[in-house]
């Protein structure tokens, strides 16, 4: 029997809901569970693909080529189970699917509304994922109280009516925040929080309540009483000094046994977090320091490279070390020496981007990587701009550049204008189409045609002891 955790978030954004559901996640996973999360996206883009990184943070693409929200990125790393194209959905996708099949008489005339038409596909998106594992988290974006959130918030309602008690828990993530002035935690956000969602029939089991300091016993009494909980169920959910503390810290509150005692489990099974702790001591005990600079378009939000930030962590904790991540806009190296920034860097990398803003700061900072022998990781636009580097100054093609800028007098990166894609179908991509999901995503086996231009290229570079690797 599968049940369902239906996590929702109150007073402001950016409180956590991803991390304490990839969290919560690991914790029934620990317990021997099968688990499956998904995030349910109330703007009305269809995919995130086309936002802008400054905005949303990065785009998390699956396995199977979808873009997604960045805290799909969250569940994979704490669970280890593969994030889905079906894990995340968004107002627009929901509204297209819908007007989709209006257009095509599915609906037999009917007049098409909120209800039940939107919050039915919102509850099959959610009944998909029945018998997929026991355990299903499900993410509501956004803060309760926002207009766009209030179909998912009737869908998982509804939802939760139809499944049963026994089957449905619904987590909401509040803040306490501490005011200086008056030396105290204020619990009066949470209050009115609950009493918004509870204005939309829903009722919380668990509160986890975000706080930067201890929560009085007599805060969570508070709390409780205003809330109509158990005293038990306000966990406190405090700042911890890495993200991978946030499992142990949530365990050691309570949460995954409240839960186990919401379902009626009473034979628990063991719990066994010592991945956990070994990777928090690594984390806090490193053996050694490296300091990796990271040149990118997006720099001023460091959620813009949260899977390759995440990704450099997770390096330095397989290593014992401790990784130091330096962000640095492309643009400087337009107009400064490379030299002034990155001295004293053990590595560069270069992440993917869109658009010809920056691109020379970023061939600038191949070209001190190359030249002063500094280990160099270009991802997408960024192996591009390495390329180009090479062709410039070791193959004498000065003007080499690449189709994604436009017309190109020595192109030597051509964009694709037809692939395919994982599920096998064929795509096909002109200067006039849309731009959302029009890319080649996804865990495609890459493959190198042997031309001839392609070893003559990659001779120079053999020549000039530069070592190219290709990865998708």
């Amino acid at each position: 029997m599968t049940r369902y955790i239906f996590i929702t978030g109150g007073v402001v954004s950016s409180l956590g809901k991803g991390l304490g559901s990839a969290a919560l996640g690991a914790l029934l996973q620990a317990r021997g569970y099968r688990v499956r999360l998904c995030k349910l996206d109330p703007y009305l883009n269809v995919d995130p693909g086309t936002m802008s990184p400054f905005q949303h943070g990065e785009v998390y693409v699956t396995e199977d080529g979808a873009e997604t929200d960045l805290d799909l990125g969250h569940y994979e790393r704490f669970t280890g189970v593969p994030a889905k194209a079906n894990d995340n959905i968004t107002t627009g996708r929901i509204y297209t699917t819908v007007l989709q099949k209006e257009r095509k008489g599915d609906y037999l005339g009917a007049t098409i509304q909120v209800i039940p038409h939107i919050t039915n596909e919102i509850k099959a998106f959610i009944k998909e994922k029945d018998k997929t594992a026991d355990f299903v988290l499900v993410e509501i974006g956004g803060t309760v109280g926002d207009i766009e959130s209030l179909p998912f918030l009737e869908a998982i309602r509804q939802f939760a009516m139809e499944v049963g008690p026994q089957r449905a828990l619904f987590c909401h993530v509040t803040l306490l925040p501490y005011i200086p002035a008056a030396g105290e935690l204020k619990t009066k956000p949470t209050q009115h929080s609950v009493k918004e969602l509870m204005s939309h029939g829903i009722w919380p089991h668990i509160l986890l309540c975000r706080a930067d300091r201890p929560i009085a016993k007599e805060d969570r009494k508070k709390i409780a009483l205003f809330c109509s909980i158990d005293d038990a169920n306000v966990i406190p959910a405090l700042d911890v000094s890495s993200i991978y503390e946030v499992p142990l810290s949530y365990h050691k509150a309570g949460l995954d046994k409240q839960v186990m005692k919401y379902f009626g489990i009473r034979d628990i099974p063991d719990l066994d977090l010592s991945i956990w702790e070994n990777i928090v001591r690594r984390i806090k005990k490193p053996e050694s320091r490296v300091k990796i600079a990271i040149i990118g378009k997006y720099t001023n939000l460091a959620d813009s490279y949260k899977s390759l930030n995440e990704a450099l962590i997770h390096g330095g904790i397989a290593n014992k070390a401790s990784v130091e991540l330096k962000f640095i806009p492309a643009e400087v190296f337009e107009s400064d020496d490379p030299a002034s920034h990155l001295k004293g860097v053990h590595g560069i990398l270069v992440p993917g981007g869109f658009g010809e803003r920056g691109a020379e700061g970023k061939i600038a900072a191949a070209k001190y990587a190359r030249e002063n022998n500094i280990p160099y990781f270009g991802i997408c636009f960024g192996l591009q701009m390495a390329v180009l580097e090479a062709a410039r100054n070791l193959c004498g093609l000065k003007n080499a550049s690449s189709t994604e800028f436009g017309p190109a007098k020595e192109p030597v990166i051509a964009m694709m204008t037809e692939w395919e894609k994982v599920d096998g179908k064929k795509v096909k991509r002109g200067a006039d189409d849309d731009l959302g999901g029009t890319m080649r995503l996804g865990a495609i086996p890459p493959s190198l045609q042997k031309a001839q231009k392609w070893r003559r290229f990659t001779a120079l570079l053999k020549s000039a002891n530069v070592t190219a690797t290709v990865m998708r």
